[in-house]
């Protein structure tokens, strides 16, 4: 075995064979022939060499040799397999083996340790558990005032979620569109119309799904699409009187039991109080005859169908006497605005006792007292109370006579109240008896005076 970096026979080494001591002949060589260099050990790659730091670091501190050894180093004892190799070198050299493998040592702890840091931190970062994904989101109910039917236009929206909506989720679409607010309480979203939804009005509530739809705090999504409905009350019958009384369209005067509090006067409160009449109560305006008070009763009364087709000519409206929703969109402007009827309140009673009279009174004033000519018996005028309903100030009136003759003749001042009857203009040579074909007849200038007051609407009793 040959130790690299070890020459025998070098003079002065302290290797070097005493005087007169013979080596072996295995160790001796030839005369004049040196010992030939041992083969030059091969450097280990840079990459694996441990570095001069770490080699310094790790080799154990030299230890000095007294200085006696150093100056007179004593033969060395029966060489073993090592050869001649003196301690010193052997010891340098363990401590450079020790050196390398301490050095291993360290650099295999770390890089271990490096490994297991890695698996240590990647571990960290994965969940115990696979994250579950979020539960749905579903729509409990929508309510308006905590009904679904017959519902206050005027109240909030609520819908109750299965769980809250995320702050960036759009909101549910209402539908018909009215302006408001969206409001998130928990798992309830309320909607707060500015102005209230029309009575007797469908309304939708629509919650769209998928990606773009309602969205939940935890990520939750619809898992199809959800329509709900609600339908608000019909029509107050109460605040219909109380509107047409406001405007003068009602021979009653209506007022507020809180004369202090605020009266509506804009759209959305004439709106909530449709839904919500305000207490008052109705009063008959003096001077009208005790028999127009026994046609008040209820939505179907003869005054409340002469208001409203008198309403209904004053706005262009086709005259029905019926109320629809184009009457009330109307009524609640008018009433924002302060329009009240520019006719006045006219009644008139055609009486058929002798003398057959007109009398016909307005705001409350007698306005005209006259003679007055009615139906033969073969074609009299019917009783009972009806709204005038079309108005000309000159026709020729056309018809057939009893006997079956046509007749064509021209009127003035006729207002119609019941099928071909109307009060108007006939020239007669007297009158206050039974004449007509069933009109009221009337002189001219009386027919004349009367004629305005006569106004759609206004209701004409026919009495025997």
């Amino acid at each position: 075995m040959r130790i690299p970096g070890w020459r025998r026979g070098t003079a002065g080494s302290g290797d070097t064979a005493a005087s007169g001591d013979s080596a072996p002949a295995a160790d001796t060589a030839p005369a004049g022939d040196p010992s030939p260099e041992p083969a030059a050990a091969t450097e280990p790659a840079a990459a694996d060499a441990p570095t001069a730091a770490a080699a310094t670091a790790a080799a154990p501190a030299a230890v000095p040799l007294p200085a006696a050894a150093a100056a007179s180093p004593t033969p060395p004892p029966a060489r073993s397999g090592l050869g001649s190799l003196s301690r010193f070198k052997v010891a340098g050299l363990a401590a450079a083996v020790l050196g390398v493998l301490a050095v291993g040592g360290i650099a295999a702890s770390t890089l271990g340790g490096q490994r297991a840091a890695g698996r240590t931190t990647a571990d960290a970062s994965q969940p115990a558990h696979p994250a579950s994904p979020a539960a749905p989101l579903s729509v409990v109910s929508v309510t308006q005032g905590g009904a679904t039917t017959g519902t206050d236009g005027a109240d909030p929206v609520q819908v109750m979620l299965s769980t809250p909506l995320a702050a960036t989720s759009p909101m549910p679409i209402v539908r018909p569109h009215v302006a408001g607010t969206w409001k998130q309480t928990g798992h309830t979203l309320t909607f707060t119309p500015a102005t209230p939804f029309q009575p007797n009005t469908a309304v939708r509530v629509r919650f769209p799904a998928g990606q773009d739809g309602l969205r939940s705090a935890a990520g939750g999504l619809l898992a199809s699409p959800v329509v709900d409905h609600l339908r608000t009350k019909s029509w107050s019958n109460l605040r219909l009187k109380q509107l047409l009384a406001q405007l003068g369209y009602l021979p009653l005067k209506w007022t507020a039991q809180d004369a202090s509090a605020p009266q509506p006067d804009n759209m959305a409160t004439e709106l909530a109080a449709v839904y919500a009449p305000p207490a008052g109560s109705f009063s008959w305006r003096h001077g009208y005859p005790k028999i127009l008070t026994s046609f008040w009763g209820g939505p179907s009364s003869l005054i409340m169908e002469g208001a409203i087709r008198a309403f209904q000519a004053d706005e262009g409206q086709t005259m029905t006497g019926v109320v629809t929703w184009s009457l009330w969109q109307h009524l609640l402007k008018a009433a924002a605005k302060g329009h009240t009827n520019p006719h006045g309140y006219t009644y008139a009673v055609a009486s058929k006792g002798s003398p057959e009279t007109l009398t016909v009174w307005h705001n409350g004033k007698v306005v005209m007292h006259t003679l007055a000519n009615t139906g033969i018996p073969a074609a009299p005028t019917v009783d009972g109370t009806f709204p005038v309903y079309l108005r000309y100030q000159y026709q020729i009136m056309k018809g057939t006579n009893p006997d079956g003759s046509k007749y064509a003749d021209p009127v003035w001042w006729v207002a119609y109240f019941n099928g071909g009857d109307a009060v108007h203009y006939f020239p007669r040579g007297s009158y206050g008896f039974e004449q007509s074909l069933g009109c009221v007849e009337l002189p001219w200038t009386q027919a004349h005076q009367v004629w305005p007051y006569l106004s759609y609407g206004s209701l004409v009793t026919v009495t025997g």
